[in-house]
């Protein structure tokens, strides 16, 4: 008979015992109470995943406890995306409200030919073809002062990205793709590539916004843009960051194997040193999530030495976040908090959060909110609660998914202390952003 994983209880007693240690003691390092330790080592209440990675780290089991926890997402597999939109309808209504679809040309014909021609759409469009070849002959002329336009705009736009909601930037944007793709049309070979490199960096900030909204399906769908964009334009590096951005996405989901495997695939694709920086970035924080301690301290390292041997390209933006003076030291705050250490991360979280610039909203609350939790977990619950309570107001201006991923951690790890006075006050504004994110 083959061997029988062993169960997390006794697996934990085991390891305890072994450490020399008492359920008091244990208690004590983890920040849970002898009882509750002792209904899970006697099976009668189930482990979470991060007292099996707090019990990880106090116990030296590199992972090992972590692994016992059974599967806790549903959605293990990515969605899939088509490649079927070649026409892009947007709606901007006066409420505020917009929405977006790619149908196929198919689909546009079947359903929308009739209308189009009752219309007169077939007039204007003339028109507009004409006035359209007049503005790429002047845009071909000088297509230096075009994507400098262009480039402007992207940064102003990611920098607005950083104060308001995804909703709000993201009509904006796409807009904006769409234009840079048509124009490189109708313009000469080196604008054409340039607009094209362009649109791709704003087809790939439109997927990570609309990961912020929640949905990873659309979100996945313009990464794919991104690389078809950058292909055309000569790039065909965008391809490795985009299983970057898919790992992105499953580590949000908690699956840790899926986001070290799709980002190792990134770097045996031999990336400009940028993005296998950031590949090797990712690939540690889903180690951390595994709890394997040494495997995301290496990644973590070798993260370093590619992004300082990057550069930066003056033709295009650059690629991931550009609001953190050092990445990899507040991502490894990050990851020591999934490696069930989180009075250090918490150390890490508050020297990187301070150097993050006060304009970039989103960044604050994101890594704030992190911080938070950092504290909260370590049992400085009064801290915890001090820090977090600024960020709700910050937090419904930009709105983020990826963010409550936390949050709801974060009221997860309060609750254990419902008599806690901070934590009284506290209850029904996390309740409320919650009840937010929710809607």
């Amino acid at each position: 008979m083959p061997d029988q994983p062993p169960r997390f209880g006794p697996e934990l007693r085991r390891l305890r015992l072994a450490a020399g240690l008492s359920l008091t003691r244990l208690g004590q390092l983890v920040h849970y109470s002898k009882g509750q330790l002792s209904k899970v080592e006697r099976g009668l209440k189930p482990p979470g995943l991060q007292l099996a990675r707090l019990c990880d780290a106090a116990l030296s089991a590199d992972g090992r406890l972590a692994g016992l926890v059974p599967e806790q997402s549903p959605e293990a597999e990515l969605p899939e995306t088509s490649d079927d939109g070649e026409v892009w309808l947007m709606q901007l209504s006066t409420d505020g409200s917009s929405w977006f679809q790619p149908v196929s040309r198919r689909q546009v014909v079947a359903v929308g030919a009739a209308s189009a021609v009752a219309l007169g759409i077939g007039a204007a469009a003339a028109s507009a073809s004409a006035s359209a070849d007049s503005v790429s002959a002047s845009a071909a002329a000088d297509g230096t002062t075009l994507l400098d336009g262009a480039r402007s705009l992207f940064d102003q736009y990611r920098r607005l990205g950083q104060t308001a909601s995804p909703e709000i930037v993201l009509p904006a944007l796409i807009a904006q793709t769409h234009t840079l793709r048509e124009l490189s049309a109708r313009t000469g070979a080196r604008t054409r590539r340039g607009l094209l490199t362009l649109a791709s960096r704003y087809a790939e900030y439109v997927g990570w916004l609309t990961q912020e909204t929640g949905n990873d399906q659309a979100a996945l769908w313009w990464t794919d843009r991104a690389v078809e964009l950058a292909a055309a334009g000569g790039d065909h590096d965008l391809a490795a960051y985009a299983l970057v951005r898919r790992a992105l996405v499953t580590f949000y989901r908690g699956d840790a194997t899926q986001t070290v495997e799709l980002a190792e695939r990134a770097q045996a694709a031999e990336p400009p040193p940028r993005i296998w920086g950031l590949a090797a970035q990712q690939e540690a924080q889903g180690h951390a999530l595994a709890g394997r301690y040494d495997a995301c301290m290496r990644g973590l390292d070798r993260a370093r030495v590619s992004l300082a041997a990057s550069g930066p390209d003056p033709d295009s933006p650059v690629i991931g976040t550009t609001h953190l003076s050092d990445p990899v030291s507040m991502i490894t705050g990050w990851c020591l908090h999934d490696l069930g250490r989180p009075r250090e991360a918490a150390e890490v979280l508050d020297r990187e959060i301070a150097q993050i610039p006060g304009h970039a909203l989103r960044t604050h609350v994101r890594y704030g909110v992190r911080r938070a939790l950092a504290h909260a977990t370590a049992g400085e619950i009064d801290h915890a609660c001090e820090l977090v309570r600024p960020l709700f107001a910050a937090s419904e201006a930009v709105t983020s998914a990826t963010t409550n991923v936390d949050t709801r951690r974060l009221a997860r790890t309060l609750n254990r202390f419902p008599d806690h006075p901070a934590v009284r006050e506290l209850s029904p504004y996390l309740t409320a952003a919650l009840h937010g994110a929710a809607t």
